[in-house]
């Protein structure tokens, strides 16, 4: 059994002893009578000596009450004897009563300690008492039975899981990639990791009922017993196979472990009373207790789980619509996710018990906090928002920032904006740069870019010609546009060594990546220059040696 389990199962089976000796110990306190006298204390009447002698029948016979003289010497003293002959009479009762508890047979099933003490007498008695109850179940045939039957689950539930693995296709083989439900059939396939503990848990059950329904045996608590302890084993390796955060792990297993071992020993009920019992916070007929947390905890996760998966899976269904553009697919988006969050956070509150009215508190609560400091997370979410309808800035523009950065826009997000740079980095930018600041989007409105590239020649090149040979060669690159301009030479200036010219041409996209423009048509030009002869000087200085 592994150490984490076997450690939970030690810790609530500890926790469970230490309530049922509570139990019995206050069982005890409250079984006693309020009129035991410890040996050597005196007793004291209830009442006083005087009314309880005016009160006995003997003495009111024929007795006139109004004439008798309670302060008569002889009287006290007559009443003060019969006081102390009754105390002694108790005392002597009492006496006989733990002599006898004491001197009691030792081999009797019930032994019983007295009333309100553990003295060693007590301890020895409840042993032999104990010990008496586990010989007369060894002597008894339903609880031998009982034994046989779980041994047999335990030895034979091992044996069972494997002859299924190796029978069962779904067991034996892992699902393939493209078969239906694959899902489901992993999930199954998964299981045979446990399916020890699922075998024996349903052999415990099955003993259960044949033990139950035999009359010469009738009894099945002790199958009971072990199956609660057989479930919680199977709890916990399904924990172990499924969750796969360590976190989580850790989460499931220190909450339902101990949960399921309160189950098993009846003491669920009574917890969840605790839980429901204990108000944190007055709020009308429905306060917010211990179990209004608790519910909160297991329903939020779950639900923010499944809003999760939800979330990712529906805006792969929207982004995969071909009929809409990239911006209105962002926007539907990112509507999607808040409306989901939404009904996520009414579902959370419902089923943890918080009446939809505490809506106006938490939105009160936001609201101060709004004010306080959250100024800035309010601004980058209304940001986001505007920046998502009047489409500035979608999914996929180039852009450069104020600061000079630039690259692609990833994501736009309820808080910022994610922008990957042209060498892989995220950079992540508050929406309010893009409502309060100068930005550049390349890509706004068209996807077409004019790029330049530079080259000098000799002064000694003919320059009418460069236009003839050059401008053919740049339009017959696949990827230069003719419109909105054809490619066209520019002189741009003559240099202390050559005559420097440009050329300028249109292009789709951004000069990164895959689309290398520049690179390209430098190449064209390098190539188509020495195809003709002409040569691209190198700075040139001339010395004169001067006598």
């Amino acid at each position: 059994m592994p150490k984490a389990l076997l450690r939970t199962l030690l810790i609530g089976l500890i926790c469970c002893v230490y309530v049922l000796f509570a139990q019995n110990a206050l069982a005890q306190v409250a079984e006693a009578t309020p009129d035991e006298v410890q040996a050597g204390e005196p007793v004291e009447a209830t009442e006083p000596a005087v009314d309880n002698a005016l009160n006995d029948p003997l003495i009111r016979e024929g007795l006139d009450v109004s004439a008798v003289d309670l302060l008569d010497p002889e009287l006290q003293d007559a009443l003060k004897a019969r006081e102390e002959a009754e105390r002694a009479v108790i005392e002597a009762v009492l006496k006989q009563q733990r002599d006898a508890d004491v001197a009691a047979p030792s081999n009797s099933d019930d032994v019983e300690a007295p009333k309100g003490a553990l003295s060693p007498d007590a301890l020895k008695a409840k042993g032999t008492a104990i010990l008496n109850k586990v010989i007369g179940w060894l002597k008894s045939p339903s609880f031998l039975a009982q034994i046989g039957a779980v041994l047999f689950a335990f030895f034979f539930s091992p044996i069972l899981a494997k002859q299924l693995q190796k029978r069962l296709f779904f067991f034996r083989d892992p699902p393939a990639e493209d078969a239906k439900l694959k899902i489901v059939r992993d999930y199954v396939y998964r299981s045979r990791n446990f399916l020890r503990a699922v075998m024996l848990v349903a052999l415990l059950a099955l003993s259960a009922i044949i033990l139950k329904a035999v009359p010469s045996f009738g009894e099945d608590w002790l199958v009971k017993l072990c199956q609660g302890i057989a479930v919680v084993f199977l709890l916990y390796k399904a924990i172990k196979e499924f969750v796969s955060n360590d976190l989580f792990r850790k989460l499931a297993t220190y909450t339902m472990i101990p949960l399921a071992l309160l189950g098993v020993f009846g003491y669920f009920d009574d917890f969840i009373g605790l839980l429901e019992g204990t108000t944190l916070v007055p709020m009308g007929e429905t306060p917010i207790t211990a179990m209004t947390l608790v519910r909160l905890a297991i329903f939020g996760g779950l639900f923010f789980w499944l809003g999760n998966l939800s979330n990712s899976k529906g805006q792969d269904a929207i982004r995969s619509q071909e009929g809409l553009d990239v911006s209105t697919k962002e926007v539907v988006a990112k509507l999607f996710q808040m409306i989901l969050f939404v009904i996520i956070v009414v579902l959370v509150m419902s089923f943890a018990g918080i009446p939809l009215s505490g809506l106006v508190m938490i939105m009160s609560a936001i609201g101060l906090g709004i004010g306080l400091g959250l100024q800035p997370i309010a601004a980058n979410f209304v940001s986001g928002l505007i920046i998502l309808f009047d489409r500035s800035v979608r999914k996929g523009d180039f852009i450069v920032l104020p600061d000079g950065q630039e690259g692609y826009v990833e994501a736009i997000n309820m808080r910022s904006t994610i922008v990957e740079t042209t060498d892989g980095k995220d950079i992540m930018v508050p929406n309010t740069t893009f409502t309060d600041n100068t930005y550049e989007n390349w890509t706004h409105k068209d996807p077409r870019q004019r790029y330049e590239v530079y080259f000098g020649v000799s002064y000694d090149t003919d320059i009418d010609k460069l236009e003839e040979i050059l401008i053919p060669a740049i339009c017959a690159n696949p990827k230069v546009l003719m419109e909105p301009e054809e490619p066209d030479l520019e002189l741009r200036e003559f240099g202390e060594y050559a005559i420097k010219f440009a050329i300028e041409f249109w292009v789709s996209g951004i000069d990164d990546g895959e689309n290398k423009f520049t690179s390209d048509l430098n190449y064209v030009v390098w190539r188509t220059l020495k195809k003709h002869g002409i040569t691209m000087p190198l700075p040139q200085r001339e010395i004169r040696n001067l006598k």
